[in-house]
């Protein structure tokens, strides 16, 4: 009786899995969209750079402006270790956001 209702237990479990994953699998075969590829393949990879690039800028944008908020609170906590990280987190921020520019500069 106790088995039973285990058994009975498992295969609903199993049934509701199985149709969770075919409806995800039904909805990923019906969302595919066609690629719009150029006729340039280096168009496609310059795009790419520039999308990674701002992505990356985007990042060091974040880790900037954090930065900033530490340095701010360890000037009002007083607190050394706080503002050495702070301005840890903002040199990095600044090399982050500027990286695109920094590797033209290195490879001319």
């Amino acid at each position: 009786m106790k088995n039973d209702l285990r058994n009975r237990n498992f295969s609903r479990r199993a049934q509701k899995a199985y149709a969770v994953f075919a409806c995800l699998v039904a909805a990923m075969s019906l969302t595919v969209m066609p690629a719009m590829a150029a006729d340039d393949p280096l168009a496609v990879v310059d795009n790419l750079s520039d999308f990674i690039f701002s992505l990356i800028r985007a990042i060091g944008l974040i880790l900037l402006g954090w930065g900033i908020v530490q340095v701010g609170l360890s000037f009002q906590s007083h607190d050394p270790s706080q503002r050495s990280n702070g301005f840890l987190t903002l040199a990095g921020g600044i090399v982050i956001t500027f990286t695109k520019e920094i590797l033209t500069l290195i490879t001319g």
